[in-house]
């Protein structure tokens, strides 16, 4: 094979593993647009769930997630009408994924040069297992609804593992994709 085959290979290689890399970080931004965006009206996410398993004979299947929920919804009913003000701190828990969503554009762009960002990505995600362990034992929450909280770490995990994994071979490969 002649240098310029290698050299052509090369950079067909490198294209492909940045088009990998960027629809992992696509992924990732998008989950967490969704979990920010959805973090604002979560009264009205909760009395829907709640009217969806009432109605519709689901609670009958799922009993204990249709008293969690039902549980849930109350006390959302109850600090909205009483105490509307705590709804702030889930307002910047959805900026806070808007933000972070906003991080990995960065790799987005150069996922060589904001390989920093992905890392920290991966280690964000591992820190979600204690968090949702521990504050989720401390307030009450029920072990099912913490692994939920878990798998969100454990899904996100995948694409950033893929990402970090072809980025650090782009790094090695020396050929630069824009």
């Amino acid at each position: 094979m002649d240098v310029d085959t290698q050299e052509a290979n090369a950079r067909l290689i490198a294209v492909r593993r940045t088009l990998l890399i960027r629809i992992c970080l696509i992924i990732v931004i998008l989950g967490l647009f969704v979990s920010g965006v959805t973090a604002f009206p979560l009264r009205e996410e909760l009395t829907l769930g709640r009217d969806i398993l009432g109605n519709t004979g689901l609670s009958m299947t799922f009993p204990d997630l249709a008293f969690w929920v039902q549980r849930v919804a109350e006390g959302l009913d109850v600090t909205g009408t009483d105490y509307p003000f705590l709804a702030y701190g889930t307002d910047w828990l959805a900026f806070a994924h808007l933000a972070i969503a906003v991080a990995f554009v960065g790799p987005l762009i150069d996922p060589v040069r904001n390989v920093w960002v992905t890392i920290w990505g991966l280690i964000m995600c591992a820190g979600i297992v204690p968090l949702a362990l521990i504050a989720g034992a401390i307030r009450g929450l029920p072990l099912g609804w913490q692994l939920i909280d878990i798998s969100f770490g454990v899904v996100a995990a995948v694409p950033l593992t893929i990402a970090l994994v072809l980025t650090r071979r782009l790094e090695r490969s020396r050929v630069v994709v824009r």
